[in-house]
């Protein structure tokens, strides 16, 4: 009798991905499973088909067989054989391949470990800057607590695979060329599931939302990563577990930007302070300080405060704080106001101009010499 087309036991299109591949095989598998249809024999033996389409298609080396060669290309007898439909390139592959340092399929992994994950961490800058601990909620895949991760069901354990008796490779004949490669039946684990657990269906593992506590070093910026060992998606069938990456991201701050350990601020600052000098409240990250602003200031001079900064997180000094001051131009004056600020503009008019408007008497001076040079 022969074998039904993998893509339609699930259901699926022959260019389906991953995610819909296995979605079908979810709802399959739950539809037809010997725990749900009460020794249907019918039943045992569609979930059984369903389970063999799933194992084809969701290994990319299997599916790509199959896609090319049909039931043929991932029959278990193959490997025995005398070659059938093998591919030249691929058995080049793996032999020159080993010699020239690509590997092929050899040596593939028999228990491979979980995937890496990702979680992005928003923080204030203030945060950032004295570190702290947080929760943070991560959907992932762990081990299953039914089977132990194995991935058999309770009582029973995996066996050995008949196609390669354990060894996770069956050899390749073509001609003169004898090549290993990775077992098709047990994806060159060496084990294969006859009584799979009903929780995580033979994987391993579930889906499930941990919630972790991280610790925040204090000094930490913005495209800093904290990774947390083992922490990520667990393996299947026991496999170790991948690690989460903690991917730091700063908030814009209202009053100050960070550029490495210093910070920089704008501190606005009165006409008549500029002029005469005075002392000012400058912002922290520790509270207020006093600043001291020399007579006739100019306005966007800095000034530094040392060790007023941020502490890296990779260690050195602490940096300093640099505050640029903004003079304003005084608004909504009364009139007295305006013939005060009248009087005194006159006052510094004539031959002292130059006196109390240096930069002035400079750039008009100049700009004289440019038209008469023009029309000369």
């Amino acid at each position: 009798m022969s074998k039904r087309d993998y893509y339609e036991v699930l259901g699926v299109a022959k260019g389906a991905d991953d995610k819909e591949i296995k979605k079908a095989y979810k709802r399959l598998a739950m539809k037809f499973h010997p725990d749900r249809t009460q020794g249907d024999k019918a039943m045992e033996e569609k979930f059984k088909e369903v389970q063999e389409a799933y194992e084809i298609l969701s290994d990319d080396q299997k599916k790509a067989a199959y896609d090319r060669f049909g039931h043929a290309g991932v029959d278990p007898n193959r490997g025995a054989g005398g070659g059938g439909n093998a591919d030249f390139g691929d058995i080049f592959g793996d032999v020159f391949g080993d010699i020239f340092g690509g590997g092929g399929r050899r040596g593939q992994s028999r228990a491979q470990r979980g995937s890496d994950l990702r979680y992005n961490l928003e923080l204030t800058l203030e945060e950032a800057v004295k570190g702290k601990s947080v929760d943070i909620k991560v959907p992932t895949m762990v081990g299953c607590d039914s089977c132990d991760g194995s991935g058999a069901k309770k009582g029973t354990s995996a066996k050995n695979c008949p196609t390669c008796h354990g060894a996770g490779q069956v050899t390749m004949r073509q001609g003169f060329f004898a090549v290993q490669q990775t077992c098709p039946t047990c994806s060159g684990r060496g084990k294969i599931i006859p009584d799979p657990c009903n929780k995580c269906h033979g994987e391993g593992r579930i889906e499930k939302t941990k919630t972790l506590a991280v610790k925040i070093p204090a000094g930490v910026d913005t495209g800093d990563r904290i990774r947390l060992t083992g922490e990520g998606e667990a393996g299947m069938h026991g496999a170790p577990a991948g690690d989460l990456y903690v991917q730091v991201s700063v908030k814009q701050h209202a009053i100050f930007q960070r550029d490495g350990n210093n910070l920089y601020c704008d501190v606005p600052l009165s006409f008549a302070t500029a002029a005469l000098g005075g002392e000012i409240d400058v912002p922290t990250l520790d509270g207020r300080v006093k600043l001291k602003i020399p007579a006739e200031t100019q306005t966007e001079k800095m000034f530094r405060l040392r060790g007023k900064g941020v502490q890296s997180v990779r260690g050195g000094g602490v940096g300093d704080l640099v505050c640029k001051v903004v003079i304003e131009t005084p608004v909504n004056l009364s009139e007295r106001q305006k013939e005060l600020l009248r009087q005194l503009d006159d006052s510094m008019a004539g031959d002292s101009e130059a006196k109390h408007r240096p930069k002035s008497k400079g750039f008009f001076d100049g700009v004289k010499k440019f038209f008469d040079d023009l029309t000369n």
